[in-house]
């Protein structure tokens, strides 16, 4: 029996301009795995079939849209697609099959206005199931990536503090260790190991790890080869070594990281943080205010979205704009609805040209019985 929501998405979707699709439920699993991250190994459903070629039960439709998009569209063409389903992933707070509906477009070079027509849209999709008057949380790694960029931080650190956007937990964790000049979590063991493989490169390093792993016998552990526990392992002790960051680098990324307020004066903090340590941050700002211009010329009350630097979604494939629907009534519950731009999941998938997208997704089971 078809969801009570089904009929007013689909009218949405029809009044929006968004197509319905409805991609296949068993996947190729590689794609998933690979793109998703870490997170999405542990939770997917997965099969092989007779040919030893590993499958996954649709764990999201984000990645299948897309590819639709890529296989039916001439490449610069605008797509906008509807769905709604049907998805299988563990959860250990409901059902591992639940419903799940949204949005995704492709193709616009209107970065900021299409990215303000799927947080409306995303805004009408809740009210149509209820929620009113949603609390709205967004960020944007967009800016945390300028200003990565700008502080010229070591590459680990970049690395590390963008993937905290997935991982908010690790933020304040991380922001702490940043100017430590003093060997944590056992670093000072294989200091001496870490200084053979100095000045080596990259793959050297990881592969002198990986030689290393082998001869002790480890195998892969929880789906990671040796080569990925390498890679962690060179990563967590180049944190741990007691390489600290410049301090005027250190307290500016904290100042930074520690912006939280609606968006018209979370702007104006980072332009005079920026201004005060003299980083050009300006594009990304530039494109931000653009974006909130175009918040506001929907209707939508931009004083009241809460912004946050440090604010990110779990998903790996987030590159910029990001935002959350929550219930003002239970602030601690997961989202109803998120969503954010990610332009480059696209050339992952193959694209040959680069190809702007952004999608939300809408948790109807979250809904409960206000649908």
């Amino acid at each position: 029996m078809p969801h009570p929501a089904y009929e007013a998405f689909d009218a949405l979707a029809r009044r929006s301009g968004y197509a319905l699709i409805d991609p296949p439920v068993l996947q190729p699993a590689g794609l998933f795995l690979d793109l998703l991250g870490e997170d999405m190994r542990r939770r997917a459903f997965l099969t092989t079939d007779a040919e030893g070629r590993e499958f996954c039960l649709r764990p999201d439709f984000t990645i299948p849209v897309s590819l639709h998009y890529l296989k039916e569209t001439r490449p610069g063409s605008i797509g906008a697609y509807a769905y709604r389903g049907p998805v299988f992933r563990f959860r250990t707070d409901g059902p591992s099959e639940f419903l799940q509906a949204g949005f995704e477009n492709y193709g616009r070079s209107d970065k900021p206005a299409a990215d303000a027509e799927m947080m409306a849209i995303a805004i009408e999709a809740a009210a149509g199931l209820g929620l009113v008057k949603p609390d709205i949380r967004m960020g944007d790694a967009g800016i945390v990536t300028a200003m990565l960029d700008a502080l010229d931080l070591p590459p680990v650190w970049r690395r590390r503090l963008v993937s905290d956007l997935r991982r908010s937990k690790n933020l304040d964790e991380d922001l702490a260790r940043l100017g430590s000049t003093a060997p944590k979590n056992g670093a000072a063991a294989y200091a001496g190991f870490l200084a053979a493989l100095e000045g080596s490169d990259p793959g050297s390093a990881r592969a002198a790890v990986a030689d290393l792993l082998s001869i002790a016998g480890i195998q892969p552990v929880g789906g990671r080869s040796v080569d990925e526990i390498a890679d962690r392992f060179l990563e967590q002790a180049a944190l741990s070594s007691g390489l600290g960051v410049d301090a005027d680098k250190v307290a500016i990324t904290r100042k930074i990281f520690a912006v939280a307020a609606d968006p018209d004066t979370a702007s104006a903090e980072l332009r005079g943080i920026a201004d005060d340590a003299r980083l050009d941050l300006n594009a990304a700002l530039d494109a931000f205010d653009e974006r909130t211009g175009f918040l506001a010329a929907r209707g939508i009350e931009v004083g009241a979205i809460k912004f946050a630097t440090g604010f990110g979604r779990r998903l790996d494939y987030y590159t910029g704009f990001v935002f959350e629907l929550h219930d003002p009534g239970q602030p601690d519950a997961q989202a109803r609805v998120g969503g954010g731009r990610y332009d480059k999941l696209m050339s992952q998938l193959g694209s040959a040209e680069a190809v702007p997208a952004v999608g939300c997704s809408i948790w109807l089971d979250r809904f409960g019985g206000d649908a």
